[in-house]
């Protein structure tokens, strides 16, 4: 490797890890979202457990979800009842779940695999806005969004193959902002789009983002989470990065880079907020979490 070439670390003076790979209790293997709630963090990974941790990452309890042959769950979010809203991808479905780990049946949204309204491929992620309503994202055999109403009944969907507008390939994350518009990491697309889909139709708000490793570029963004000061921050998939934006798609910097030492990452899939405003990754095929002193340290990393 030519002298000079290779990116610079990132302060790691304040950057916490846990995990390791396998398959036990409190071992990772390929973790997919993570989510705080009632000052626990709650993963899910490929072995279709979701494990409970202490916010400094000790294990407190796991469950799987009913069925893992065929695939394993993507997707994590809150409803506005306070169950766990887990996006069952490969059984194309919704499931929803006490904190403690009990399915609660009658919620579920879904199950059936198909185009038709109600129907899913590949689910990916599920988010519910303030009046109750739920979105949910899918890729593979079409890609769209779908809302439902707080009883679960369909209401419209959009989207489709493609680069256009309004269109996706394979929508990774969904984000309800403060005004119920709609963040969306359309990951393939290398983008963020965001939509108002409030009344009877979606109506595009913004579209930002190009694939590249330059400042404004983004590689598969998996997930994205909505800051102070109208910062928006993105965990690219494919650049081993964070990278922090203005709510306009402005660079602000980012964080990270290929690699297994304290703040690098390998293939990073979701990120969220601690209780103290610092930035928890899933550092996917590292088998870990990181802890990261971003976003104070905005601007430096891989730029």
């Amino acid at each position: 490797m030519v002298l000079g070439c290779t990116p610079p670390l990132p302060p790691t003076e304040n950057v916490t890890i846990w995990g390791k790979q396998g398959v036990g209790p409190a071992d990772l293997l390929k973790p997919r979202a993570i989510v705080v709630g009632n000052h626990e963090l709650y993963i899910v990974d490929m072995t279709g457990r979701i494990q409970v941790f202490s916010m400094d990452g000790v294990f407190q309890r796991q469950w799987r979800t009913p069925e893992v042959y065929n695939g394993k769950p993507c997707g994590l979010g809150w409803s506005n009842d306070g169950l766990l809203m887990v996006a069952d991808t490969h059984y194309f479905r919704v499931l929803f779940y006490q904190p403690d780990g009990t399915l609660v049946e009658e919620r579920t949204i879904g199950g059936e695999n198909g185009r038709e309204p109600g129907q899913f491929g590949f689910l990916t992620d599920v988010a519910q806005d303030t009046k109750g309503n739920y979105y949910i994202s899918e890729y593979g055999d079409f890609d769209r969004i779908q809302k439902f109403d707080p009883n679960g009944k369909f209401l419209m969907q959009w989207g489709g193959h493609g680069n256009k507008p309004g269109e996706f390939l394979r929508p990774q994350c969904l984000v309800i902002d403060e005004q119920d518009h709609l963040w969306i990491a359309d990951a393939c697309n290398h983008r963020i789009q965001v939509f108002d889909a409030t009344g009877d139709s979606a109506k595009i708000l913004n579209s930002w983002g190009t694939a590249g490793q330059g400042v404004d570029q983004m590689r598969y963004p998996y997930a994205l989470l909505l800051g102070k000061d109208d910062e928006v921050f993105v965990c690219e998939f494919g650049n081993h990065r964070l990278h922090k934006f203005t709510r306009d798609g402005k660079s602000l910097g980012t964080f990270g880079g290929p690699g297994k030492e304290p703040g690098q990452f390998h293939q990073p899939w979701s990120i969220c907020f601690n209780e103290t405003g610092r930035l928890i990754v899933l550092d996917s095929y590292n088998h870990r979490v990181q802890v990261v002193p971003w976003p104070a340290t905005a601007g430096t990393g891989t730029e």
